[in-house]
């Protein structure tokens, strides 16, 4: 038993979450009734993740804030527009693809009792609000943008205390992140819980009928994914980006993958910054900011869902609304985070731009609670990847107007 705990702990936690993965897989097809207690490891996992992160953010921000010396660089500006401007090429893509592959919908219930937001003003409103929240309040609701903000203000509170009382929030940001280690040594089991739970209760039977939907979705996030995205990477850092992309998407992406959550996510793309060598001032900040307003794959889901309703409908489009529509899927998909339900309950406020009614509109969001199993996966999986990519892109790119080496061939 010694000799395989330690064969197993010299493999890489990429590949100790594939074993996982696959013993899930194997075990929901074979022996689903048998294996069902295993779910509890999945729901542990993802608690843990969840119960973690918002203190790890508060305390890692708040850290790095208070002992920023004036003369330091960050590169938060570069971050902020790789963000931005990823989530606007993301809905772009979407509308292009949409034109190009029209997709007509069977309708469907299923979003009865849930509230979308009436316009971008309130959007904009639950964000600005979020931003107020109570602290302890945001920590234990995890509102991740309430969080980032007073950890932000009490880490400028704080860069004029004495030096003790820095090393003690030191302190503390490294127990947290000590702690973080230790929740994601379990991955492997939590993903394998995840997995057999994903199978065992939802199936593919359900997604069949809405098979060109989800891949023009899904296709759509993969071309980002490859395409888009490395192309960004390629003009920041001028070096071939996909040894970076893959790493980013095999450590980060499959967890989220699996979680469907960018805030579960944090402690797992705090790791894979460190090992990647980046600044832990610039990515303790950054990656919060990420699962808040980088939201590639909600601007897709937003996008495609609301053309999909349009073609239905057929109603027609000119190229000034399309262009329109990716604007307002970026706004929205940064607001997302704010607003209950995520990216699906903002569809039917880009369906107002083409006059479709609220009661059709919901019909939509349904069709996206049907096909949310695989859509929020990929969705999640591209938004928090992302996250690492951008934030690693930003400093490589201060390395090399430093004339530092880049390594990017020994990341992956």
């Amino acid at each position: 038993m010694k000799s395989l705990l330690n064969k197993w702990h010299r493999l890489s936690l990429v590949k100790q979450i594939m074993i996982g993965l696959m013993t899930g897989m194997v075990l929901a097809l074979a022996i689903p009734e048998t294996a069902k207690p295993i779910v509890i490891f999945g729901s542990l996992f993802v608690g843990a993740l969840k119960a973690i992160a918002p203190m790890l953010v508060l305390f890692l921000v708040m850290s790095a804030i208070s002992q920023h010396k004036s003369e330091q660089k960050t590169n938060m500006q570069s971050v902020i527009i790789l963000y931005l401007l990823g989530t606007f090429l993301a809905g772009l893509i979407a509308v292009i693809a949409s034109f190009i592959f029209p997709v007509s919908l069977t309708l469907a219930k299923g979003a009865e009792g849930v509230t979308p937001p009436s316009g971008v003003v309130e959007v904009l409103k639950t964000l600005l609000l979020n931003i107020v929240d109570n602290p302890v309040k945001a920590i234990v609701n995890g509102n991740y943008i309430g969080i980032l903000a007073w950890a932000v203000l009490l880490g400028l509170a704080l860069k004029n205390a004495a030096e003790s009382t820095k090393l003690m929030i030191s302190n503390f940001s490294d127990a947290v992140s000590k702690l973080v280690t230790w929740v994601i040594k379990f991955a492997p089991l939590g993903i394998m819980g995840l997995v057999f739970e994903s199978i065992t209760a939802n199936g593919l039977d359900a997604l069949l009928g809405y098979g060109k939907l989800l891949a023009v979705l899904i296709g759509c996030m993969i071309f980002v994914a490859f395409i888009v995205n490395p192309i960004i990477v390629f003009v920041y850092i001028r070096q071939n980006p996909y040894p970076l992309v893959l790493k980013c998407l095999k450590e980060s992406g499959v967890t989220a993958f699996f979680t469907r959550s960018s805030a579960s996510n944090i402690p797992v793309n705090m790791k894979l910054c460190e090992e990647l060598g980046l600044n832990k001032d610039n990515y303790s900040v950054s990656i919060p900011l990420g699962a808040t307003i980088n939201m590639a794959g909600a601007a897709v889901t937003i996008s495609v869902l609301t053309l999909a309703a349009v073609h239905t409908l057929g109603i027609q489009v000119d190229l000034p609304t399309a262009i329109l529509l990716s604007v307002l899927s970026a706004v929205c998909a940064c607001g997302a985070s704010g607003v209950a339900g995520g990216s699906l309950l903002l569809i039917p406020l880009a369906c107002s731009l083409f006059g479709i009614p609220a009661d059709v509109a919901m019909q939509v969001v349904g069709v996206g609670f049907i096909i949310g199993v695989l859509q929020d996966s990929f969705e999640t999986a591209l938004n928090s990847s992302t996250d690492v990519l951008f934030t690693a892109a930003a400093e490589y790119k201060e390395w090399r107007k430093e004339g530092k080496k880049i390594e990017i061939h020994k990341v992956a």
